[in-house]
């Protein structure tokens, strides 16, 4: 079975849509548990679309799209300013991105600087895997429709030529939030926000009919709007969940060394679970402001999951983990139950939550994040 694990991308300043240590386990915690049990949870999250992906698609269906224009290649040279190199947004693997202007009713191209911001993604010729992930791009997004992911306008298959329009995001990815020296440090509520609205992008995933699982999700592929709305993007690698009485998806390994679930990289057996082990990981991201994958530190300490370990060990140490750049302000008992979920979702594969259970316990936890970064607001005190 080939094994297409990649690095963590390397980070920069764009609005980029893309994308040598092991993958280990957190053992599991005995004593009474610290979060809600799976149990004693249920989700809350309300879709504002139900989400329905008829399977299986011809390519000619994927492309027949209702909600998707198909673009000629000229229209997006115009809509780029022929691509040029001034609205580079990112590039990777898979291709560029490219800033471009389109009209807002006819989505033809217009001039720079007025009409809609969007996004091209263009990806490099001649790559068989590369069309595979760019019709399921196409195919994901253009049939399922909700807030927390990123909206699919259109696309372009000329020729050689595969290119996707995206709704453009001009906050970037979570990662060059949480990771560039440069950055702002986001505040205890922005990070909440973020983690409640990727739960719930997340969630709608695997509550479709059939069920996608992302495969892919990291902190690379939450994107941000002008008013820190969290997206998950590239569905390039999502899959179609098991069915029946299947139990999980077995395919090739694909993914990202660091968030990827350890049963999935030793096994290639994929379900909904393997996500919500990556989840884990970002939300740990999120919480501890370290990279999954630190290639400053040596050895196994450059996997979150192995410097994480202690803590858990000892859950009177738990807030350790906190990033300093939050102190003071946060509350305390949130941060322990967000980390303690933390823990739950890189726990191993069955003792894991499922999203739903996931978001509906950091939905408690939103009232207490915008009180603490209000003027006054005491970081011990108050409840989550």
């Amino acid at each position: 079975m080939g094994n297409c694990l990649k690095s963590p991308s390397k980070r920069d300043n764009s609005m980029s849509l893309q994308a040598n240590s092991e993958v280990t386990k957190v053992p599991n915690r005995s004593g009474q548990s610290i979060v809600p049990s799976s149990q004693s949870v249920r989700a809350q999250s309300e879709k504002k679309e139900s989400g329905t992906l008829p399977s299986p698609r011809s390519e000619e269906d994927i492309l027949s799209s209702p909600n998707l224009k198909p673009f000629t290649f000229n229209e997006l040279k115009n809509a780029t300013r022929n691509f040029c190199p001034d609205g580079l947004l990112g590039e990777g693997g898979f291709g560029y991105v490219y800033k471009g202007w389109i009209d807002e009713q006819t989505l033809g191209a217009v001039r720079p600087g007025s009409g809609m911001e969007v996004a091209v993604k263009m990806l490099k010729p001649g790559r068989l895997q590369g069309h595979q992930e760019w019709l399921s791009e196409v195919n994901h997004l253009g049939q399922l429709l909700h807030p927390n992911l990123v909206r699919l306008i259109g696309y372009c298959m000329e020729g050689e030529n595969r290119l996707l329009v995206y709704e453009y995001m001009p906050e970037g990815s979570l990662e060059n939030h949480l990771f560039e020296r440069a950055a702002q440090p986001l505040c205890w509520a922005m990070r909440i926000k973020v983690a409640v609205d990727a739960a719930r992008g997340l969630s709608f995933l695997h509550d479709s009919k059939p069920q996608v699982i992302f495969r892919d999700f990291k902190s690379a592929n939450i994107l941000l709007d002008s008013e820190f709305n969290a997206k998950l993007s590239d569905f390039g690698l999502a899959r179609e969940g098991p069915t029946g009485d299947h139990t999980h998806v077995s395919t090739r390994i694909m993914g990202t060394l660091g968030y990827a679930a350890p049963e999935y990289y030793t096994t290639g057996k994929l379900t909904a679970r393997c996500d919500v082990y990556s989840y884990g990981i970002v939300l740990l991201e999120l919480l501890s402001g370290r990279p999954a994958m630190d290639k400053t530190k040596v050895g196994k300490e450059q996997n979150i999951v192995h410097w994480v370990k202690p803590y858990f060990s000892d859950q009177n140490n738990l807030l350790g983990l906190m990033d300093t750049k939050l102190e003071p302000k946060y509350p305390r008992r949130s941060a322990f139950v967000a980390a303690a979920l933390a823990g739950q979702c890189i726990n191993e594969a069955k003792n894991r939550p499922q999203m739903s259970e996931v978001l509906a316990i950091l939905e408690r936890l939103l009232p207490a994040a915008k009180y603490a970064n209000s003027p006054g607001a005491s970081s011990s005190h108050h409840s989550i």
